[in-house]
């Protein structure tokens, strides 16, 4: 049996003592993605989270990766304590559809975890109440600038859009977005209405369901006809 650990390093030593992962290949809680170039190579038997890294957000959207990729569909997710108790997660299944991030939640008790269930990848914006108006998705290779850093824009609407960026976006930020329209960008005041963290291909990356403040709905309605898909 093929096992792969990922756990802070100050609890790599003991886990590895145990029995179930004295054979284990092991990675820290900051090789997550490394890990996960292994565990789609490799395709182990097991995949052991500590649960304190299943916890967080890396985790999560490490653990809902695996269960995305039909490839892992045997693949066995065990969240496991200091005491090397653990709880299994359902592995990956066929029809699931690709990259998504959600938060996962540890309990008071050892070797007890819950992974909430994953969101939605494009998640839309009337989720949080949002979405006042028609969304269109927009074409491949659209960039924005949000706060000064690139953004790749995903859909827009005349009272918000989805973005997805490297930067870091937390729900309730405010920020500045700009879409490049001819030589003066239609700039707006906009704040962070959800937020997910995804291990992409790429890196990691955010994706954002963004809130506009002040934008000119016929600024915003022109640059959405130029680029919105047909």
């Amino acid at each position: 049996m093929s096992t792969i650990l990922i756990a802070a390093p100050e609890h790599l030593q003991a886990l590895k003592e145990s029995d179930d992962f004295s054979d284990a290949q092991t990675f820290s809680d900051s090789e997550a993605l490394r890990a996960l170039e292994v565990i789609t190579r490799k395709r182990p038997t097991v995949v052991a989270l500590e649960r304190l890294f299943a916890a967080t957000t890396r985790g999560a959207a490490l653990i809902n990766r695996i269960k995305a990729d039909p490839k892992l569909a045997s693949c066995e997710i065990r969240i496991i304590a200091h005491d090397s108790e653990y709880s299994r997660v359902p592995g990956a299944r066929p029809d699931s559809e690709a990259d998504s991030e959600a938060d996962g939640a540890a309990d008071g008790a050892a070797g007890s975890v819950a992974v909430a269930a994953p969101a939605p990848v494009a998640a839309p914006l009337d989720q949080t109440g949002t979405r006042r108006a028609p969304r269109f998705p927009i074409v491949d290779g659209v960039e924005v600038m949000v706060d000064g850093n690139t953004a790749t824009l995903v859909n827009l609407s005349l009272v918000g859009a989805q973005v997805v960026s490297p930067t870091i976006l937390k729900p309730n930020q405010r920020l500045r977005i700009a879409l490049a329209e001819g030589k003066r960008p239609i700039r707006i005041s906009a704040g962070v209405a959800w937020a997910s963290f995804e291990l992409a291909k790429a890196g990691p990356q955010y994706r954002a369901g963004i809130e506009f403040f002040d934008a000119e709905p016929d600024a915003v309605q022109k640059f959405c006809d130029k680029k919105k898909r047909s």
